[in-house]
């Protein structure tokens, strides 16, 4: 530990990128450990039913979120101006009015899409958790200027008592209403909490409306086809459970988002701290200005892949005694599922760190094309994999998009001359050994999974 404790200490680059990407870590780690406690928790005090309907209010909220993106974080991150007084209150301004605008939008899509699932509840549940997205809009920028300049360490522990403040929210909230209203509320709560808990907590001047013309201009300019990458992200990150909910009995999509919560656990810890190291390691040492920033870029992206893929594959060959250990038999066929999920997802995280070269670079519409290539893709491939082979064909789908969205990609960083084809090969060729093992261990599950719901 003392030989590597100095290449975390300083105020370079690399020693920033390095706390950073530990409290990410920490910061994700500890969040999900806490997730998956409440999870347990509230499993046994709600119904797997509940969890469905859970399920199709975030498909809804996030929806509305994503296709409302204007990319305020990526363009703090990337812009010079980013630690300018007049563009951070711009941009802040922007960020509330869209969280007041969404919130009304939660009121308005309530009707539709409680006749489109057949969830009455939504009529009442979708406006309650829509007031989440009213609160969030008023975050301080604040935390996008923690991430721009990698101090993350703070915001980290803000990050998690503000989730500990939501869940135990939840909990007391099921023992007293035994209803999805616990889950809804608590995340209001929580969102109440984080706004609170980062507007004392960070250091900073207080952000005030503003709006500079100059600042809204690059803003848009940037974020528009940030707008258009987070509407077709939606598809990617939210349209399985949307297409699933009117398939599937609620029960299964419920069985289905905690198959889905295990398995993705590696992916989107891989993508929050690529998300919020990549951009400032590829605008400060990009290729054109030194040879040896390849080196260290490479290095980097190793370290990252390796170390997700490697949960990745233990989620795939201990999904199933997972689930067992921790849940009751009405989860059970959640096991086989997250050994197909994990692997499914697998190829998007060899692959996660070129796009965040383009978003490094002001190239928003390189990372739209690339995103809407792969969101299209997905979209067509698990409704095709559904309607014919039930819930595995979704499944299947996952990774079976990503494959065929990977020219694209490869275009993407090679435009940014980020691509590394040994890294890409390498990393298959283990994750196609691995787990091919884990698909032979767990046949037996597997195949009355795909028996069941096939």
């Amino acid at each position: 530990m003392t030989r590597f404790a100095p290449l975390f200490q300083g105020h370079g680059l690399m020693a920033r990128v390095l706390r950073s990407a530990s409290w990410l870590v920490i910061g994700y780690g500890g969040s999900q450990a806490l997730r998956l406690a409440a999870n347990l928790v509230l499993t046994r005090l709600l119904f797997p039913e509940a969890f469905g309907l859970m399920a199709l209010v975030s498909v809804v909220t996030v929806g509305l979120s994503l296709f409302s993106d204007v990319g305020v974080g990526p363009s703090i991150a990337q812009s010079k101006r980013g630690d300018d007084p007049d563009f951070l209150n711009t941009a802040w301004s922007i960020q509330v009015t869209r969280g007041g605008l969404l919130w009304a939008l939660t009121g308005l899509v309530a009707w539709p899409m409680a006749q489109f699932y057949m969830a009455p509840e939504l009529l009442v549940y979708l406006p309650i958790a829509g007031i989440t997205l009213f609160i969030s809009g008023f975050n301080p920028t604040r935390i996008e200027t923690a991430h721009r300049h990698l101090l993350v360490g703070r915001l980290t522990a803000l990050d998690l008592a503000s989730q500990v403040i939501g869940i135990g929210s939840m909990i007391l909230l099921a023992l007293a209403t035994q209803s999805v209203l616990a889950l809804v509320l608590g995340g209001v709560i929580q969102a109440a909490a984080k706004l609170a808990l980062t507007h004392f907590g960070l250091p900073g001047a207080t952000n005030r409306f503003r709006w500079e013309k100059a600042a809204a201009k690059e803003l848009i300019h940037f974020g528009k086809w940030i707008f258009l990458s987070t509407a077709f992200w939606f598809a990617t990150s939210q349209g399985d459970r949307a297409i699933l909910g009117k398939f599937v009995s609620l029960d299964v999509l419920g069985v289905y988002n905690i198959g889905y919560f295990l398995a993705s656990f590696p992916m989107l810890l891989g993508h929050a701290v690529n998300q919020r190291l990549m951009i400032p390691v590829y605008r400060d040492k990009p290729v054109q200005a030194a040879p040896e920033n390849r080196r260290k870029q490479r290095l980097l992206r190793s370290g990252l892949t390796a170390g997700i893929l490697s949960l990745v594959w233990l989620m795939a060959w201990a999904g199933p005694g997972l689930v067992e250990l921790l849940y009751d038999d009405r989860y059970v066929a959640a096991g086989p599922m997250v050994v197909l999920i994990s692997l499914s997802l697998a190829p998007a995280v060899i692959g996660m760190t070129y796009d965040q070269a383009a978003l490094a670079a002001g190239n928003s519409r390189a990372f739209f094309i690339f995103t809407a290539s792969r969101a299209i893709l997905q979209t067509v491939f698990f409704l095709i994999g559904v309607a014919l082979f039930g819930l595995p064909g979704g499944i299947a789908a996952l990774g079976l998009s990503m494959l065929t969205a990977y020219p694209v990609l490869i275009w993407l960083a090679r435009k940014h001359q980020v691509w590394d084809m040994a890294h890409d090969l390498g990393f298959a060729g283990l994750t196609c050994a691995i787990g091919t093992g884990a698909v032979w261990y767990h046949h037996q599950e597997i195949a009355l999974l795909i028996k069941t719901l096939g």
